[in-house]
């Protein structure tokens, strides 16, 4: 993940301070652990300034209104008590060449300044802190106690120090070009390294833009560039400075991430706030989907793992009851052969009532021929009870594991972060495992409100509309909710997938081309993705049935035919699909 650095910080500031400046605070919310979102009204707009610490994205720029779920971050609480109603005035950088702007707060423009929150967009050290006008920290969205960080503990009622200055020299427009390459190439090394070393304000994307712009290689050898490498090399680097001191910048795409400057060919963006926003808010829900799919996937294996376990031994139990009839016989003819037993017998050989086949039977020396009859009836018995028992049991444990195996395919699915939607389908099934009790409820806070269903949406070679489900919920949403009278319900035989919908005007016929498409659609959202050919069997939407309690995604259904479907026949569809989806990104 792109971080931001100095140019894309004064970049983001320079637009706030064009557009967003005075305007009235109205309301405070924090979105997450990392991430505040001030509400600002100007007489022109109204938006929502997302201000964030986060480790990996700590950044600075309008964003979406967040979701109308409570607020119960205490950080935000005590910023909404101090702030609302006040006018951001003004941001200023706290010191040249910085990473750390001060948010100033007033009653009116051109009044005293009464807050400052001060934002230190550094990484790992990222912080929002929040002062009065006497500089006193009232509070942080981090505290950093001396055990942390003796050089500069931040703590509530301490005055707010700067961070520790930079030590490297600060680059200059007015420095030649010689005395620029002297201090650059001074000890011998990787071009890009020693950029970084050799002034302050840079970052690891700027110099290898900066690089790739002069048609240089950032990995080589200060040793091996020519003077007019250089002479290129120079040219970029005051190019930057001039862009940083007329704050003139132009957003835009790369095949890198994004940048501010123009040093490389790309999309442009509307603005340094669209960028930036867009930018890190996908980089993130990609984040959350790899994290959250790896831990629905973990949770699955290992419940599956022991639901095929008690599976294993309750198969293992019919087994042995499957001898129940067998301890019958010898009972039987134990007792109809009691002549022929003599105490301390450890077994007796009798012939079998129909085959007249010997049958060795196993005795207890200190019981008698009736005591050993006994014994074997009540074994009898208690194996015929245990089938009773064991049967419901494994039946139960059968369906929970068609259930399981049903969620782990629409995860299997989900390979790869998309869309905002990828991550709500994700989302929806650990919401659906947390209703089932196979999560904990982390009592988490969701970032988006819940959006309308995006299921996945196809055409037929006839132009007929195919939904498919992402996942239990959805599938339950397209066979009961939005199924009508005409359309047709796909699903693979006796394997888990998805359910497919397949949408029919009144009196539309399908060919059989708008059949086989469903089909294979079903075949390859399935467990079965990998087989040639898949069974899949569709019916009427009416003809589908959910048995009183069964789980999200379990249904059962009559009246079906039976369509052999080829996953590999829709696998183009898809691929072109998932680049349209690249592309728009």
């Amino acid at each position: 993940m792109q971080p931001i650095d100095l140019t894309t910080l004064t970049a983001a500031c320079a637009e706030l301070r064009n557009h967003w400046l005075p305007a009235r605070l109205e309301q405070v919310y924090q979105r997450d652990r990392y991430t505040i979102a001030l509400c600002l009204r100007t007489l022109q707009e109204r938006g929502w300034l997302d201000i964030s610490w986060h480790p990996q994205a700590a950044r600075v720029c309008i964003s979406e209104p967040p979701p109308r779920t409570p607020d119960t971050f205490t950080f935000s609480q005590q910023l909404r008590h101090q702030l609302c109603g006040l006018a951001l005035v003004a941001i200023v950088a706290v010191a040249p060449w910085e990473r750390a702007i001060d948010l100033q707060f007033a009653r009116r423009p051109g009044e005293p300044v009464l807050w400052h929150l001060y934002v230190e967009v550094m990484g790992k050290r990222s912080n929002v802190i929040l002062t009065n006008q006497d500089n006193l920290i009232i509070t942080a969205a981090h505290q950093v106690s001396e055990r942390e960080s003796r050089v500069r503990p931040v703590l509530t009622g301490q005055p707010y120090e700067l961070p520790p200055a930079l030590t490297e020299p600060v680059p200059s427009l007015r420095e030649a070009l010689e005395s620029w390459r002297g201090r650059v190439s001074l000890i011998p090394g990787q071009l890009g390294r020693q950029l970084l070393k050799s002034y302050r304000g840079l970052s690891p994307s700027l110099v290898e833009s900066m690089a790739i712009a002069a048609d240089l290689d950032p990995t080589q050898n200060t040793n091996n560039l020519k003077d007019s490498d250089w002479q290129r090399l120079f040219s970029c680097w005051q190019k930057w400075l001039q862009a940083l001191e007329k704050e003139e910048f132009h957003p835009r795409w790369t095949a890198y991430g994004y940048t501010v400057l123009d040093f490389l060919p790309g999309e442009p963006a509307a603005s340094v706030q669209e960028l930036l926003n867009r930018y890190y808010t996908h980089q993130l829900e990609q984040q959350e989907f790899k994290q959250l799919r790896h831990q629905l996937s973990q949770k699955l294996s290992k419940e599956l793992a022991k639901l095929q376990l008690k599976a294993r031994t309750f198969q293992e139990r019919l087994q042995q009851s499957d001898e129940a009839d067998i301890y019958r016989k010898q009972a039987d003819l134990l007792m109809a052969n009691l002549q022929q037993w003599q105490p301390g017998m450890k077994e007796i050989t009798l012939p079998d009532f129909e085959t007249s086949a010997s049958v060795k039977i196993s005795l207890e020396p200190e019981k008698n021929a009736v005591q050993n009859a006994q014994a074997l009836y009540r074994r009898h018995q208690k194996l015929k009870r245990a089938r009773l028992a064991v049967e419901p049991l494994l039946a139960q444990v059968k369906a929970e594991i068609d259930y399981l195996e049903q969620v782990e395919s629409t995860i299997a699915q989900l390979e790869n972060y998309r869309e905002p939607s990828d991550l709500q389908a994700l989302e929806e099934i650990r919401d659906e495992l947390i209703e089932q009790g196979y999560l904990e409820n982390p009592e988490y806070r969701s970032r988006r409100e819940v959006a309308e269903t995006d299921f996945y949406r196809y055409r037929s070679p006839s132009g007929f509309e195919v939904l498919v489900g992402r996942n239990n919920r959805q599938n339950d949403q397209l066979s009961f909710r939005l199924a009508g009278d005409y359309d047709l319900w796909f699903h693979t035989q006796e394997i888990a997938g998805s359910h497919v919908l397949l949408r029919l005007e009144p009196k539309a016929v399908p060919d059989e081309a708008d059949l086989q498409f469903a089909a294979d659609l079903s075949a390859y959202y399935s467990r079965a993705r990998e087989a040639a050919q898949v069974p899949v069997v569709y019916t009427k939407p009416k003809f589908v049935y959910k048995p009183k309690g069964a789980k999200p995604g379990m249904v059962v259904y009559k009246h079906e035919r039976v369509w052999w479907g080829r996953p590999a026949g829709v696998s183009s569809v898809i691929a072109s699909q998932v680049f349209r989806d690249k592309e728009t990104f």
